[in-house]
Order: structure tokens, then C-alpha cells, then sequence
């Protein structure tokens, strides 16, 4: 990264982007992720510290091992996955894209990962194209 950002500044825009991520260590235990209290994938705030490995549902379980095994084996950078899920009130069903990212020190060692997920559902729906201030 070029510049440095006070932490005030980094920490409104972890919670402005639109999009909702959780930070792995290299030994699989989340310790952070924003939007709290609007994510797709809600989770209670004792996960922190704990294995990602009790936060996944069971059936999806054994690719997220494989994942971060192949991303720990410099076998993967990232992993792109995207799921239709029934979301809000009314629920309808929206088009989640989750993304995982290898996470490396300046010597290319795994260090974590990165999962973003973002509804992309109002994405898929743009067409033509709206200039800046239109």
C-alpha cells in the first residue's frame, strides 16, 4: 500500500465499502470483520479468537479446508464462489459472490486469508452506463 492511513480514517472505510469481509490468521482463527450489524453472514462477536472451522456450515466445511490448504501450499491466490440466497424482509432471493484471498507477507509467506462476500444482485442489473454526477 502506498501512503498510510490513520486509524480512525481505516476503520470508517473498512465500514463504508460495500463490501463485508472477515480476516483469518494463519492458523485458521478469525480475528476481525466489519459491518456488524448489516452482514449477509451474521456471526456472534465470541467467534473472534476461535477456528473458522467451527463458523461454517458442515456441507461447505470440507472445500473450506481444501481452500486454505491449497492457499497455505502456494497452490491458490483466491477462491470465487457465488450462491443465490434469500435475504431481507420480505425475503427474495439475491445473488451473493463470496471470494476468498491469500494473504501474504512482503516475502510472499501465508500469513491469513481474506473472505469478501457483496450482494451483487443490483450489479447484474446495470446496463448502458451513468457518467460521474448523472
Amino acid at each position: 500500500m502506498i501512503g498510510k492511513l490513520p486509524k480512525n480514517l481505516l476503520e470508517a472505510f473498512l465500514e463504508t465499502i460495500p463490501i463485508e469481509f472477515s480476516v483469518l490468521d494463519d492458523n485458521d482463527n478469525v480475528i476481525a470483520w466489519n459491518k456488524h450489524n448489516t452482514r449477509i453472514f451474521k456471526r456472534p462477536k465470541n467467534v473472534i479468537g476461535k477456528n473458522v472451522r467451527n463458523c461454517h456450515p458442515k456441507k461447505s466445511l470440507h472445500k473450506v479446508k481444501q481452500i486454505l490448504n491449497e492457499m497455505k501450499n502456494s497452490k491458490r491466490e483466491k477462491a470465487r464462489f457465488w450462491i443465490n440466497l434469500k435475504i431481507g424482509d420480505p425475503p427474495e432471493k439475491q445473488k451473493i459472490l463470496i471470494e476468498y484471498y491469500a494473504l501474504r507477507d512482503i516475502n510472499g509467506v501465508y500469513i491469513g486469508c481474506a473472505e469478501a462476500s457483496q450482494n451483487i444482485t443490483v450489479i447484474q442489473k446495470l446496463t448502458g452506463e451513468k457518467r460521474l454526477l448523472e
